[in-house]
């Protein structure tokens, strides 16, 4: 039976549904927080080995987006009837590495129904701590793990906030490939996978060396289904040690390959990647000395379902007038300090574009206003390399910072934007034909212009009115002879407008 669609409002306990897209799994995660006590309603798990199908080009296979894109139409009927804002979906190594992930992301957002982010290593961290800290709450400094099919991430924190957060390009399928590409287990290749992670992973040896946690959690898939053969092997209570790992391996080369290999508790769906998981664990645990790794419950469908948790709340908070913060707004800051930001100058363009852009499109959805907000606030970061060009310099940092809580694309917006907010309109081909990129396009542009003497400006002197795509700018009566160059400035961007044919904007 569905569940029933909810609309947002402040009823947080409602159900929230999450995506996790991996390389070897796709996991749909169906949850909801009565009284704040998070309940699992559904977990569905299908084993698509997306990351098998990245060919040496680095491109993504038709069988392999095929399998993916069945597996989302299963995932599609069960969250039928489920409002946008209660379902996101991540996706993580596999599609930061493909070339061609964007063709599949048209395909697979189509078929899902709901859009899909695809988040950095970092953020994938972040998120996979989020769950493990709140699913299995602690006070001591811990070291989490998670070994994905094409990365591992290593999480460094205290409660519930991650010290360090890190990811690497080493996972089970993509080592399970280069080393066991035929099933067969031999010592050398045993040998040549250790040193391949270890030489993936040695950086990190001085960032989460052992004196700066007191405990090893391991999430997800590879810890999980290692545990689970220990423990019905009776080999231990489902505890990973060295001793452990390397009864694992002889049992490996006893049995010569994965298709013989016969262990208590080994699911089908793992044999595939069991040789190279083995040897990302024993790498970790040898090189950064954890004596003992236990499986973690929590992982990163809880965090992202924690995470759409604090969105919602921020944004319930916003519409009754009050200040509740998403990870998403504390990064900006961070990136305003980093940035050595004029906080002054961001605030008054923030000002103007929000009041032109509510003139533009009153009803639209909240994330959309708050992407302008974002924009606004660091439209100038490109400041800190050269105050030449500098909206193209935010663009580049913009796409490419680590900035907890935003996905990959949702910073690349944000770059656009910043690409667009002065200058020519032909290097933003094709993308205006996104209404909404539009609109937040030409509030921040004429936010810019009018508050680009950099002092104090009326948010609500200019007046914008449209229907369809003519827009007319109105200006209070002998404001034009009292601001001059402002003036020249709007005229010279009508005529922008104009030259681009995207929308025609006039000034009365």
């Amino acid at each position: 039976m569905n569940l029933p669609a909810t609309p947002l409002s402040s009823d947080l306990a409602a159900p929230l549904a999450a995506i996790d897209m991996g390389s070897n799994s796709f996991r749909l995660e169906i949850a909801h927080m009565p009284r704040g006590q998070y309940k699992r309603l559904e977990y569905l798990k299908e084993t698509v080995r997306l990351g098998a199908g990245l060919d040496a080009e680095g491109m993504l296979t038709e069988a392999a987006m095929q399998r993916g894109l069945d597996c989302l139409a299963r995932f599609a009927k069960r969250l039928n009837g489920f409002p946008a804002v209660r379902v996101r979906a991540v996706a993580t190594q596999t599609l930061r590495e493909a070339r061609n992930r964007n063709a599949f992301l048209e395909r697979a957002k189509e078929t899902l129904g709901f859009p899909i982010e695809v988040i950095s290593g970092r953020e994938e961290a972040r998120l996979i701590f989020a769950g493990v800290a709140r699913m299995q709450p602690s006070n001591l400094p811990r070291l989490v793990i998670d070994i994905g099919g094409r990365s591992t991430e290593m999480i460094l924190g205290k409660g519930r906030k991650p010290q360090r957060a890190e990811s690497f390009q080493v996972g089970s399928v993509s080592l399970s490939l280069r080393f066991f590409p035929e099933g067969k287990f031999t010592a050398d290749a045993f040998r040549a996978a250790q040193v391949a992670a270890g030489a993936e992973l040695e950086e990190a040896l001085t960032l989460f060396k052992p004196a700066l946690w007191q405990e090893a959690l391991g999430s997800s898939g590879t810890v999980g289904a290692v545990a689970q053969i220990l423990a019905a092997s009776g080999v231990t209570d489902g505890r990973i040690t060295q001793a452990a790992l390397r009864w694992c391996i002889e049992q490996a080369l006893a049995a010569g390959s994965m298709d013989k290999l016969k262990l208590p508790g080994l699911k089908e769906d793992r044999r595939a990647v069991v040789g190279g998981g083995l040897c990302i664990l024993y790498t970790l645990l040898t090189q950064f000395g954890i004596e003992e790794l236990l499986p973690a419950k929590g992982a990163l469908r809880q965090g992202v379902i924690f995470d759409l948790i604090e969105r919602l709340e921020a944004e319930s908070a916003a519409a009754l007038g009050l200040t509740a913060l998403d990870m998403r707004d504390a990064s900006v800051a961070g990136l305003q300090q980093r940035f050595s930001v004029d906080l002054q100058q961001a605030g008054r363009v923030q000002a103007v574009a929000e009041a032109l852009h509510r003139q533009l499109l009153p009803r639209t959805d909240g994330e959309r206003r708050r992407e302008l907000h974002w924009a606004a606030a660091l439209h100038e970061i490109g400041m800190m390399v050269s105050h030449h060009d500098h909206h193209r310099h935010s663009a580049y940092l913009l796409a490419h910072v680590d900035a907890a809580g935003f996905s990959q694309d949702q910073l690349k917006r944000l770059g656009d934007l910043a690409l667009g907010q002065r200058g020519g309109l032909r290097k933003l081909d094709g993308l205006l034909d996104d209404e909404s990129l539009l609109w937040q396009l030409l509030s921040l542009r004429l936010a810019s212009i009018k508050c680009h003497a950099r002092s104090t400006v009326n948010p609500l002197a200019m007046r914008l009115s449209r229907q369809g795509r003519r827009v007319q700018l109105t200006l209070p009566k002998g404001w034009a002879a009292e601001h001059p160059r402002t003036h020249f400035l709007l005229q010279e961007e009508a005529l922008a407008w104009g030259r681009s044919g995207v929308l025609e904007l006039t000034i009365a």
